[in-house]
């Protein structure tokens, strides 16, 4: 039986439009947790070094330290002469993990929710990118995993997307080994540098009917696992008929990954409710879960504008991040 839409043959959004840059210049993604790199960057790093961001005083040796690096403050307190140190600068890798599978090429707002994927990571890419900076991806099929390398520049960061925009569509029923939870495993350890990693997918697992939030998805364990050495980003994607489901009488449902259909009477408003109750739910464990797992969580919906979704996300993370740079109460930095 076929979908009642149609499988999806090209992409849905243009490359040129995936992530307007004139709304982006004024926006930054603050990356919080302390980077290993080889290069310098903008961003501050996880060992001391030649930098911009002070770190401890120590005592002043002399013949090896320079006379330009002696902190007077200290030395003015202690009358012994003091330097102080630096935290190295470094570069930034962002690697996002894109999720393909047949339940993305699901659409009803003119866009698939594959294609919406893409331009989330073209829109955090472009609010991520500096001096060094580098950005590559995984595509996430049910057979494989396929790499793109990392590459610095707005010119690799436009080839990376359109990689992803060419890459085939998988057919309904597309069966294979690997899920999400396997996919951000290997991510986790194939990508060992600390960096910024973003998870791109409707965080939807075949055959995962449990609503209670307290259960934990198989996919969570994995998130906690990368976030511990890593700054994560979740991007739930989702449709508006995921979530509403419309009045247009008997309606055929069906699961693009398994084997499951079965005809509905969306015309009957006690149908409805009850349908419109349990996505409400999935989408509420979905939710506790990336909570749970300590990550970043941005929904985005195909009915609405992704990159303003973007924007008040960074806004309300930025302010975050300055408490969590913040010196404790009565310390000065």
């Amino acid at each position: 039986m076929a979908s009642v839409l149609g499988e999806p043959t090209r992409a849905t959004i243009p490359l040129n439009k995936l992530a307007p840059e004139a709304a982006l210049r004024r926006l930054e993604l603050t990356i919080v947790r302390r980077l290993e790199g080889y290069l310098h960057g903008d961003h501050l790093g996880l060992l001391p070094g030649p930098g911009s961001e002070t770190n401890d005083a120590r005592a002043y040796i002399a013949g090896e330290d320079d006379v330009r690096k002696i902190d007077w403050a200290v030395t003015a307190r202690t009358t012994v002469p003091y330097v102080r140190d630096t935290m190295s600068d470094r570069e930034l890798e962002v690697w996002a993990l894109l999720d393909v599978t047949p339940s993305m090429n699901w659409g009803t707002e003119g866009v698939t929710k594959r294609d919406l994927g893409i331009a989330a990571i073209a829109t955090i890419g472009f609010l991520s990118q500096k001096m060094g900076d580098r950005f590559g991806g995984y595509v996430m099929r049910p057979d494989s995993l396929r790499r793109l390398p990392a590459r610095s520049g707005r010119s690799a960061l436009y080839a990376l997307l359109r990689s992803m925009l060419t890459e085939p569509f998988v057919p309904d029923h597309a069966t294979g080994s690997m899920s999400l939870a396997a996919g951000i495993e290997q991510l986790s350890r194939t990508q060992r540098r600390r960096g910024l990693r973003v998870v791109v997918s409707d965080f939807l697992t075949p055959g995962d009917h449990e609503l209670d939030p307290n259960v934990e998805p198989e996919w969570e364990r994995s998130m906690r696992r990368l976030g511990v050495r890593n700054q994560v980003l979740a991007v739930e994607v989702v449709d508006r008929r995921e979530v509403e489901f419309p009045d247009v009488g008997d309606m055929l449902i069906r699961d693009p990954e398994t084997d499951f259909e079965r005809y509905v009477n969306t015309a009957d408003p006690d149908a409805r409710a009850r349908m419109d109750a349990a996505s409400a739910a999935q989408r509420e464990r979905i939710r506790i879960a990336l909570r749970r797992a300590g990550v970043g969580h941005i929904q985005l919906r195909t009915d609405q504008d992704w990159v303003a979704d973007i924007a008040r996300f960074v806004l309300a993370y930025r302010r975050v991040a300055s408490m969590l740079h913040a010196p404790p109460q009565g310390v000065t930095k």
